[in-house]
């Protein structure tokens, strides 16, 4: 069965398969981690804002949609479109109390007119 001189053979062939199972389990490993690395990241690359038309969404829309404008300056910005009309141009957001131009400019690649 197991002669002296096989027994080498099998030592040396064992530690190559033991070596060669680290070295997959490295790169299993490897790719676990990756996948995990960019499931976790997904929330964040995959999400982008729909562009929301201030002259026309809900108060509720505006408060989700926006960041920094929760539901009273959601509200202020729709008593603005009942008392002027419709937004004209994205700074004009910056005139209703309590929203600003930092607001503004958070969201300004997510404020649409038409």
């Amino acid at each position: 069965m197991n002669s002296p001189r096989m027994t080498p053979i099998f030592d040396s062939a064992s530690r190559l398969m033991r070596a060669r199972e680290g070295r997959q389990l490295g790169l299993a490993a490897k790719a676990l981690a990756i996948c995990t690395l960019l499931l976790g990241l997904s929330p964040y690359v995959s999400w982008a804002p729909e562009p929301v038309n201030i002259s026309l969404v809900s108060l509720e829309v505006l408060a989700e949609s926006l960041q920094g404008v929760g539901p009273a300056n959601a509200h202020r910005i729709t008593e603005y479109r009942v008392a002027h009309g419709p937004f004209e141009h994205i700074n004009e957001l910056a005139t209703v109390r309590g929203i600003g131009s930092a607001a503004v400019g958070k969201n300004r690649s997510v404020i649409r007119f038409q």
